[in-house]
């Protein structure tokens, strides 16, 4: 775990763990072939190949251990030509709150979650285009290395690849009498006098909620049919957020993040704050001069996903130390040591779902003070 991951395809087959290497290798090959991603031809006349390489990741289990080794052939889509070979670059995924909000749904009816991956989810995509790309290193075909790969499928790194992916998988859940939700387009529902199933998507991950068994099986049957799918069963983390299940709640927490955020950022502190907010520290614009203006940026980064997510308690405090990210100063840094000391406090803090809510409740306040110079007010809303 101390040597970084390999960053070339020689390097990963000679390092120490190249048999577990390899073995991905294989893996990713065996599913380029069984798609029928391309086919060996002649390179046609003013037609220029694009390259590849390989890009090889571990996959982390939540405790810190290896999930499993991961390769994947990557093109070189930088090199492609607008209007040439890609158009329409798009693709959606589903928002974080219409994931909690089928969670909460889940726990409200006491169903269960199931979770789904699509294996080499972009190699499903069809191609409108006409590609070619050389063949890959360590793997040119014998008494035919000078021809090149026309790309029947989309591949990693296209350009269009995640749009033709979700093009895809629209017209197999449409053609599957699933509708799409209107506020969310990557959240497909599916009701019938038997029961109803939501299936959430986002890029190759997938939830599956239904009214019972029989409808999330017959879902997954119908997505294993068509896919190369993996069946992970109850879902316990999706997008990196933990999922617990108890006798009458749901409970939703990134522990593990917080952990990384501080030992990322704050790992030299031991401090803890009982409350994300100095109220005494009034801030205002730096006019001096900046003081690690990318590290503070790269920290509101993580904060904001960490609030996004499971910890809204943060958002007044990311808020407002948000808007001092081009020119921050060392009151800003003191905001922001406060909320890590915060978080260090908190660390087990999540969101909570039960079977039995109370009456949604609202509040709201305003403070005229804080801003200094011109008094704006700042309004803040909490729903209980």
């Amino acid at each position: 775990m101390l040597e970084g991951e390999p960053q070339t395809f020689k390097e990963a087959v000679n390092s120490t763990e190249g048999l577990m290497w390899k073995e991905a290798i294989k893996s990713e090959i065996d599913s380029i072939l069984q798609n029928h991603t391309w086919e060996l031809v002649d390179l046609p006349p003013g037609c220029k190949p694009l390259s590849s390489k390989w890009i090889f990741k571990r996959k982390m289990k939540v405790d810190g251990s290896i999930d499993k080794y991961k390769a994947r052939l990557v093109i070189k889509g930088y090199r492609q030509t607008a209007g040439l070979d890609y158009f329409d670059t798009y693709s959606p995924v589903t928002r974080i709150n219409s994931i909690r909000m089928v969670l909460a749904i889940a726990a409200l009816r006491n169903l269960e979650i199931h979770q789904m991956d699509v294996k080499t989810a972009f190699l499903n995509g069809d191609l409108d285009e006409e590609i070619y790309m050389e063949q890959h290193e360590g793997f040119s075909a014998p008494g035919q290395e000078k021809k090149v790969c026309k790309l029947m499928k989309s591949l990693y790194g296209l350009k269009q690849a995640p749009k033709q992916w979700h093009e895809k998988f629209d017209n197999v859940m449409l053609s599957h009498g699933f509708k799409i939700n209107e506020c969310d387009k990557c959240v497909y529902v599916k009701d019938t006098e038997h029961g109803y199933v939501i299936v959430c998507l986002y890029v190759d991950d997938m939830l599956i909620v239904g009214s019972d068994d029989k409808m999330i099986t017959s879902t997954k049957n119908m997505l294993n049919s068509r896919f190369n799918m993996k069946d992970m069963g109850l879902a316990d983390v999706i997008l990196g957020i933990k999922i617990k299940r108890t006798s009458d709640e749901l409970i939703l927490s990134q522990s593990h993040y917080v952990d990384k955020i501080l030992g990322k950022f704050d790992k030299d502190n031991s401090g803890v704050a009982r409350t994300p907010v100095d109220v005494t520290l009034h801030l205002s614009k730096n006019k001096g001069e900046s003081v690690s203006q990318v590290e503070y940026s790269r920290i509101i980064g993580s904060l904001m996903y960490l609030m996004s997510c499971t910890r809204p308690d943060i958002a007044y405090a990311v808020g407002k130390l948000s808007r001092y990210t081009s020119n921050p100063g060392a009151k800003h840094w003191q905001g922001i040591i406060r909320v890590l000391k915060y978080l260090r406090f908190t660390r087990d803090y999540g969101l909570h779902y039960t079977r039995y809510p109370a009456v949604l409740e609202g509040y709201s306040d305003a403070n005229w003070i804080s801003n200094v110079k011109d008094s704006k007010s700042i309004v803040v809303m909490c729903l209980h």
